[in-house]
C-alpha cells in the first residue's frame, strides 16, 4: 500500500496535507511581506481581515435588528455568497431563519415574507441589476441597505424610504468582503461572534500557517505554468458546498483575465465517484484537486442486520465509510501522480471559517501577484452589464 504524508496542522482547527513541496520562488516571500505590511494601514483591503478593522455598525444596531425572526438577504456574488456559506456551515445559533435571494428566479415568488422579516439589501456599487429587481419585486417593508457612499440607486432608494444604510467601504471588492460588514453583520444577526472570525492577526504570526500558505501558492503557480488550470474541489461535506461557491467566485473572478486563469469546479463526494471520477482519473491531465472534509463525531452507524458479503461494514459509521472512500481515492491519485491537497476540518465554528476565508483570500491574492495579474478587478464582466442595459432600453 502507498503511504500518504502525515497531515500538518494549518491551524488548531484545520489539518492540511499539502502538495509536494518545492522551493519558493524568489519573489514570493517579498510579495507576502509587502501584503501583510499593508494590513494595518487605514483604507486597506487587507486591514478588513484584521481585528483592527472598524465596522460601520455597532452593538446597538445589532441589538435593534435582532428582534426580527426572519431575514431575507438580497445580493449577488460576494454580496451574499459568504454569508450563505456561514449560515450553511455553522447555522444560526439563535435559531433565526435566513433566506437568500441571489439569482433572478421566478421560484422566488413562492417564498413568503412573514411580518417580522428584515430585508437586507447588499450591493457595493448600489446599481446591481439583479439585486434591484429582486428587492423591487419580493422585499417587504422593513429594510436595511449595505452599499457604498455614492450617488447610486440603492443609496437613493434607502434615503427615500428612510431606511438604515450601512457603509460598504469602496476599497473592498465584493469577493473579498466576507470579513467586512457584508458578511459580519449577517453573522452577528445569526447569533455568531464577528470577532471570532478575525484570525488574520494570529495567523500571520503562525510559522506553520505562513509556510503552508507560501508552499501552496508556490505549487499552484507551478501547476498553472504546466497548463493544469482546472481546480477540482472534491467536497465530502454537503454543508460546506457554499464555502466553495464563495471560493469559486474568488478564484475565477480574481485570476481569470489576460487570457490566464483557473477554473474552480465543485464535485460532490462520494456521489461523483459514480459520474465524474472516471474522467478525473483517466481523462485530460489538466487538473489539480483539493479534498475537503469535516470530521463528524456523531455520525450514525451501520445497523447490525446486514448481509454476509457486506459484513465488513458492521460497526462503521457514515463518517468512517466516507473517510475510507476519501483515503482510497487519495491512494489512487498518488499512484497515478495526480496532484492534490487535502483539508480536514476538526470543528464547525467561527474560528475555523475565519481561518479558511483568510487562507483562501491570501492564497488568491499572492497567486495573482505571481501570475502578474491584478486580482482585484473584473473588467470583462462590465461588458455584459452594458450590453444588457442596451437590450432593455
Amino acid at each position: 500500500m502507498i503511504k500518504l504524508k502525515n497531515k500538518q496542522m494549518l491551524s488548531r482547527n484545520i489539518k492540511l496535507r499539502g502538495f509536494q513541496k518545492n522551493k519558493y520562488k524568489k519573489n514570493l516571500k517579498g510579495f507576502f511581506q509587502d501584503l501583510i505590511g499593508k494590513s494595518y494601514k487605514k483604507n486597506s483591503l487587507i486591514n478588513s481581515f484584521s481585528k483592527s478593522y472598524k465596522y460601520s455598525f455597532n452593538k446597538n444596531l445589532i441589538k435593534k435588528y435582532k428582534k426580527f425572526q426572519f431575514y431575507h438577504i438580497y445580493g449577488m456574488g460576494g454580496s451574499s455568497l459568504g454569508s450563505k456559506a456561514i449560515y450553511d456551515f455553522i447555522g444560526s445559533k439563535n435559531k433565526k431563519k435566513f433566506i437568500f435571494f441571489n439569482n433572478i428566479d421566478t421560484k422566488n415568488k413562492l417564498i413568503k415574507t412573514p411580518k417580522k422579516t428584515l430585508n437586507i439589501i447588499i450591493s457595493k456599487s448600489g446599481n446591481t441589476l439583479e439585486t434591484i429587481v429582486n428587492e423591487n419585486i419580493f422585499s417587504g417593508k422593513d429594510k436595511l441597505f449595505i452599499t457604498e457612499n455614492s450617488n447610486n440607486y440603492l443609496k437613493k432608494l434607502a434615503l427615500k424610504l428612510k431606511s438604515e444604510i450601512i457603509d460598504h467601504k469602496n476599497y473592498i471588492g465584493g469577493r473579498y468582503s466576507i470579513l467586512s460588514e457584508v458578511g459580519m453583520l449577517p453573522a452577528e444577526l445569526m447569533g455568531l461572534n464577528s470577532n471570532k472570525f478575525k484570525r488574520f492577526d494570529k495567523l500571520i504570526l503562525n510559522k506553520n500557517f505562513v509556510n503552508n500558505l507560501l508552499s501552496n501558492v508556490n505549487t499552484l503557480y507551478d501547476l498553472i505554468k504546466r497548463k493544469k488550470t482546472n481546480s477540482i474541489i472534491l467536497n465530502y461535506d454537503e454543508s460546506s458546498y457554499n464555502i466553495f461557491k464563495w471560493y469559486q467566485q474568488l478564484v475565477a473572478e480574481s485570476l481569470g483575465k489576460s487570457s490566464k486563469g483557473v477554473l474552480p469546479i465543485i464535485s460532490d463526494m462520494p456521489k461523483d465517484n459514480h459520474s465524474l471520477m472516471q474522467l478525473y482519473l483517466d481523462g485530460n491531465k489538466n487538473c489539480f484537486f483539493t479534498f475537503f472534509d469535516v470530521i463528524d463525531a456523531n455520525s450514525p452507524k451501520i445497523k447490525n442486520k446486514i448481509l454476509d458479503n457486506f459484513k465488513y461494514l458492521k460497526g462503521h459509521s457514515l463518517q468512517s465509510i466516507k473517510l475510507a472512500q476519501k483515503q482510497a481515492t487519495q491512494i489512487v491519485f498518488k499512484a497515478k501522480k495526480i496532484p492534490f491537497r487535502s483539508f480536514e476540518i476538526l470543528k464547525r465554528n467561527e474560528e475555523t471559517l475565519g481561518e479558511l476565508f483568510t487562507f483562501f483570500m491570501l492564497e488568491t491574492i499572492l497567486l495573482g501577484k505571481m501570475m502578474q495579474i491584478n486580482p482585484f478587478d473584473q473588467p470583462a464582466v462590465e461588458l455584459i452589464k452594458k450590453e444588457t442595459k442596451k437590450i432593455l432600453l
